[in-house]
């Protein structure tokens, strides 16, 4: 790693961050100082981050995101590690089908939820109780366009992310003023979890979008750090949509 800052004194708590857009928001955060305390279900992987991250910067929980027995060990052991959780970034999130939800297995559609909304509130709750209730801080909600808009063969994807979204909402208003809780809406950005909708055709997929490239997962880490900056003090309940523009395309022309 190159040379990092003085710390800043500011600690964060990065889900499903061992790699892709956890790993780019872990690194973004880490860059400014923060010390961070990152999850996800490989240990290995985890080790690998850690030591790419620096190990006297971050610590990791390896465990999966919806059990309740894990999302208190995270939070525990970035308290015990550094001594508070000013920011939550929800980033772990699965999406194990693709098909239309007419013919979806409700289990699946279960697991989507539990994994992509239910710890989600799982792990804002216990940051809030552990620290931000009485300290204050920042959630930043890792959604998607997939939310906002139909998206075919992944509806049951989109469906969870259009919750995730609501579930900022309603956070920023029970946690207001202590905690600011906003959300970050990805079009497609290019990490394993992603590849199936781009690998093999990324030139094509990449010529859909008025800025000529998909998404990186630093273009994510931007913006969660600009989330949990004081430059968004007065931004709260909102969802920034980093898309490269592909909303644009909806338009009439």
């Amino acid at each position: 790693m190159t040379e990092l800052p003085e710390p800043s004194g500011k600690v964060a708590l990065v889900t499903g961050a061992s790699r892709g857009i956890g790993y780019g928001v872990a690194e973004a955060l880490v860059a400014r100082g923060d010390r961070v305390c990152i999850t996800g279900r490989g240990e290995d992987a985890l080790k690998e981050a850690v030591e790419r991250l620096g190990s006297d910067r971050v610590v990791a929980v390896a465990g999966k995101a919806h059990d309740l027995a894990h999302q208190a060990e995270a939070v525990e052991r970035a308290m015990e590690a550094f001594g508070r959780v000013d920011f939550l970034v929800n980033n772990a999130g699965t999406n194990p089908v693709f098909g239309p939800l007419a013919d979806l297995d409700l289990a699946v559609a279960r697991k989507v939820f539990e994994t992509n909304v239910i710890s989600a509130l799982g792990f804002a709750q216990k940051t809030w109780h552990a620290w931000q209730r009485d300290n204050g801080g920042a959630i930043v909600n890792i959604a998607s366009v997939a939310g906002l808009a139909p998206s075919p063969f992944i509806g049951a994807y989109g469906v969870s992310k259009a919750a995730m979204i609501n579930l900022t909402q309603q956070l920023a208003h029970e946690f207001a003023p202590r905690v600011r809780v906003n959300a970050i809406a990805p079009a497609v950005v290019k990490t394993r979890f992603a590849k199936s909708l781009y690998e093999g055709r990324e030139e094509e997929a990449a010529a859909a979008y008025p800025l000529g490239r998909l998404g990186v997962p630093s273009d994510i880490g931007g913006a969660a750090a600009f989330l949990t900056s004081v430059q968004s003090d007065w931004i709260t309940g909102q969802t920034l949509v980093v898309d490269g523009g592909i909303f644009l395309n909806a338009g009439v022309g």
